[in-house]
């Protein structure tokens, strides 16, 4: 039987409070949204074993989807281009009747992937597919996703796929839209004409790279969420250099190579696993309001809650930033 809260330790009560306060939700910019700091990502789901260096059955995308709707995180990630993703995690909603109440489902505007169309016709295809396979009629959020594979001229211009989104929204179709991507400068452009909530960077606030840095500050500067995906880069911050040696899904530069080494040896001094250092890096961060972790078994949703809440020393902080460099 689990004893009473005035049975604990004050050390052992103080940690259950600091950990409920690390997974509380927060409010997704301006929104009305609560995400919580902690965000489950769905891409692995579909099946993109090119990218993740595996395969995903679909009763383990189910499991893990039935245990995300019943975890201790509200906002689970997909987009079309996710291969089996959305229809996977439709197969669930359908199961719940619908978005169970308190979470937050968001997915993306997607390109065709084969011709590259980021038109405004290629959007609606987009969303009709995530509607249909997700089983719903609305939308919470979607990001336009990956821009940088379109020029600026045409997503924004007439016809374009920002035309799209919004004529969407002014539809009741979409309720918040948002923007995900790659390239720094470019998410800023974007930001700069004002038309969106909250914004994705990925690859780029990690224990070895703080190029999204400057994004942080703008977003902070209008009121945009952001949301922090990748946090592992790709993996290689989570199994180490020798284990997993790519950084964003290709080959780690040996600067990389260089600073996962050097994380790796200050996280072993304290014995702390690297993946919760990688991870509650981008937690600590103030601007960052949510951070996407991928999720491929039902496990990893109490792995990611633990490495969420180990406690960690200071020191290791100051020494970890010695040891890696900026």
């Amino acid at each position: 039987m689990r004893p009473n809260l005035h049975e604990w330790s004050i050390q052992e009560a103080i940690s259950i409070v600091d950990q409920a306060a690390t997974l509380a939700a927060r409010p997704l910019g301006r929104t009305g949204l609560d995400v919580t700091p902690i965000a489950v990502g769905c891409a692995a789901l579909g099946g993109l074993a090119q990218y993740f260096g595996y395969d995903v059955s679909i009763e383990t995308a189910l499991d893990t989807v039935r245990s995300a709707f019943g975890g201790p995180f509200n906002l689970l990630d997909t987009a079309p281009i996710y291969a089996d993703s959305e229809r996977r995690m439709g197969l669930v909603l359908r199961e719940l009747g619908g978005v169970p109440p308190g979470f937050v489902v968001s997915t993306k505007a997607d390109r065709d992937p084969e011709t590259g169309d980021f038109s405004g016709n290629q959007v609606r295809r987009s969303i009709r597919t995530s509607l249909d396979r997700l089983g719903l009629d609305r939308l919470q959020l979607v990001f336009l996703h990956d821009p940088e594979y379109g020029s600026f001229e045409q997503v924004t211009g007439r016809g374009g796929a920002i035309e799209a989104l919004l004529e969407l929204q002014e539809q009741g179709v979409i309720e918040h839209i948002g923007l995900a991507g790659g390239p720094i400068d470019l998410l800023i452009r974007y930001l700069d004409m004002g038309l969106f909530s909250v914004v994705i960077t990925h690859n780029r606030f990690t224990l070895v790279d703080r190029s999204a840095v400057p994004l942080l500050e703008v977003a902070k500067g209008y009121g945009i969420a952001v949301v922090n995906a990748a946090p592992y880069g790709s993996g290689i911050l989570a199994k180490g250099a020798d284990a997993h040696p790519l950084y964003r899904y290709e080959r780690a530069s040996p600067d990389t190579m260089r600073r996962v080494r050097q994380a790796e040896l200050v996280a072993r001094f304290y014995d702390v696993p690297l993946a919760a250092v990688a991870l509650q890096q981008s937690l600590k961060e103030p601007r960052i309001t949510s951070t996407i972790v991928g999720m491929s078994r039902p496990e990893r949703i109490e792995e990611t809650r633990r490495l969420a809440t180990l406690p960690i020393p200071n020191e290791l902080w100051s020494k970890l930033q010695q040891g890696i460099g900026r």
